[in-house]
């Protein structure tokens, strides 16, 4: 595994090398909010205080991974990335509230849901998961997922070339003579 503590552009990079098809980068969207969403509720409910302040395990790990994406290099893209997981994570801890039974089905269905997302767009990408290779992946996924999101909304073009020249443009690839 390379390290952890790469710049955002080496990440984004090694990662979108992944993720070139369009249906793959748009299944990704759905995908990955809903694994940090179900993560974050199955975690939210391991309790404890710190002093007096309620604390759980999804806050610890949004503030340490919070913490990751701030520090990679890349301010706006690493506050947008914090801001979006913990939005996700909010509105997982309202959602860990109901029943035992409730939490699980949530938790455990978005998680299975969001996981078959990303692997359907695998299917179409041709080509296994960044993380298999290299689990820094996990925590990369969000932050590409907010990185597209961005480009599309105009923010980051010498990012986006950057990446571009480094792993090519984006495509759909011919699922009837793949190559």
């Amino acid at each position: 595994m390379a390290s952890l503590f790469r710049p955002a552009l080496d990440l984004m990079a090694q990662y979108a090398a992944y993720h070139r098809d369009r249906r793959n980068i748009a299944t990704h969207f759905i995908g990955i909010p809903l694994i940090v969403f179900a993560i974050s509720v199955l975690l939210s409910r391991a309790e404890f205080t710190l002093g007096d302040t309620p604390m759980n395990a999804a806050i610890v790990v949004w503030a340490v991974t919070a913490l990751w994406y701030l520090t990679r290099g890349n301010l706006m893209l690493g506050a947008a990335t914090a801001i979006v997981n913990g939005v996700l994570t909010a509105m997982a801890m309202t959602a860990a509230q109901g029943s035992m039974t409730s939490w699980l089905l949530i938790g455990v269905g978005a998680f299975v849901v969001g996981w078959i997302f990303q692997f359907v767009g695998h299917y179409y990408e041709g080509r296994k998961p960044a993380f298999v290779d290299d689990l820094v992946g996990l925590l990369v996924g969000p932050m590409f997922v907010v990185g597209e999101a961005m480009f599309t909304l105009g923010w980051g073009r010498r990012l986006l070339e950057e990446i571009e020249r480094r792993v090519g443009p984006t495509h759909l690839r011919d699922l009837a003579h793949p190559v």
